[in-house]
């Protein structure tokens, strides 16, 4: 099974995610993987009323403040994304490491956040082309990565990790094969080291980075990609529709 989750960004108003839902065919490919939709917070509730959108289609939260209330203008707490229907919530995207400053530590607490309010967090890793040109993707991305993981208390805990290489992301360029088993190698490696083997081996890593339909197949053919994280081609029901069934039988 590989897990396909659509992150829509700052696109989609309510009335288009309920176009969206209407137009989506789900039946032939849900059984094969796992499908997630990440609207922006003000599409979250129509989403989750939308009697078009099979219930099966998972929802999740594109970032999340790690208090539960509190004076802080313009946030969502964990809290609330849980009561309008979010099961996830994506932490740490390269989007809000680069244009908001947002810290590994305060990546760490949301993913705190998140789990105390039963959302499965999305840590999100991956480094810049100057990072990668200098060799240093371990380096970074594992950096990234290590607070989030200790703030997870239990190996048994269910959370995602995906690797977007910023380079890749709304470029078009697409990290090879070869680029994400390498980057996903490295961080199934931490991942054994932290929790476990066995908790490693079912903890799903996406591949987050220019996924079209035409590429889907082959990145999930990569070793240790189990499903990818689609930006701009998530919010045509169409493309999505494709990437979704190129990822059957397509994930090791």
């Amino acid at each position: 099974m590989a897990v396909i989750a659509g992150n829509w960004k700052m696109h989609m108003a309510p009335e288009e995610a309920c176009a969206f839902f209407s137009a989506f065919e789900i039946d032939e490919i849900i059984a094969d993987n796992e499908v997630l939709i990440f609207p922006p917070t003000i599409s979250l509730v129509a989403a989750y009323k939308c009697e078009d959108r099979d219930p099966r289609i998972q929802l999740g939260i594109q970032n999340v403040h790690w208090e539960d209330c509190g004076a802080f203008t313009g946030e969502i707490s964990a809290e609330m994304a849980a009561s309008v229907g979010a099961s996830y919530a994506l932490v740490g995207h390269s989007e809000r490491r680069q244009l908001f400053g947002e810290t590994d530590e305060q990546v760490a607490l949301k993913v705190v956040a998140a789990l105390r309010q039963d959302l499965i967090p999305v840590i999100c890793v991956g480094e810049t082309l100057e990072e990668r040109e200098a060799g240093r993707v371990s380096e970074v991305i594992l950096k990234q990565l290590d607070l989030a993981l200790a703030s997870i208390p239990d190996p048994e805990t269910r959370f995602l990790i995906a690797y977007e290489p910023v380079w890749a992301i709304g470029t078009g360029k697409t990290a090879t094969p070869m680029d994400a088993a390498g980057a996903h190698g490295t961080l199934r490696d931490r991942l054994e080291q932290a929790i476990g083997v066995t908790a490693a081996a079912r903890t799903e890593i996406l591949y987050g980075g220019s996924v079209q339909p035409s590429n889907t197949a082959e990145l999930l053919a990569a070793q240790d990609v189990d499903g990818v994280l689609v930006g701009g081609a998530s919010i045509n029901p169409q493309s999505f529709g494709d990437i979704t069934r190129a990822a059957v039988g397509s994930c090791r």
